[in-house]
This record gives structure tokens, C-alpha cells and sequence, in this order.
């Protein structure tokens, strides 16, 4: 389930500090993570989309779901 590591480079962070202070910053890496919890527990245990957002129908996981 968390194979792939997380790094994220300096600019990225450089980036952010010109649009937001520190406590947004972790405010919003707070989301993200639970965001990221939330996807990572759904694909391990195959719980299926409840539709509420589609993904374009170009999307890879459209793609695979298609030929699966």
C-alpha cells in the first residue's frame, strides 16, 4: 500500500511560500495526505467509485477499467 515514496522537492515548497504562510502550507499538506489515505485505502480494498466524480474518460484508470 505505500510502496512509493513521498518527496517532495525545494521549488515546489519555494512555490508555495510565495502564495501561502507556513500554517496554510501545513494545512494544506494535512488534505492532501488525507486525501491520499482515503485513495489508498479504497484501492486496497477494492472499494469501488460511488460515481460522485468521474474521471475523464481519457484517464488511465478509465483506460485499464475498460479492458479489464
Amino acid at each position: 500500500m505505500c510502496q512509493t515514496a513521498v518527496n517532495v522537492p525545494d521549488p515546489v515548497f519555494d512555490e508555495l511560500r510565495r502564495h501561502f504562510d507556513s500554517r496554510a502550507i501545513v494545512e494544506i499538506t494535512a488534505a492532501i495526505a488525507l486525501e491520499n489515505l482515503r485513495a489508498r485505502f479504497n484501492r486496497a480494498l477494492e472499494v469501488e467509485s460511488d460515481n460522485l466524480c468521474m474521471l475523464p474518460a481519457s484517464h488511465p484508470a478509465r483506460k485499464a477499467q475498460a479492458q479489464g
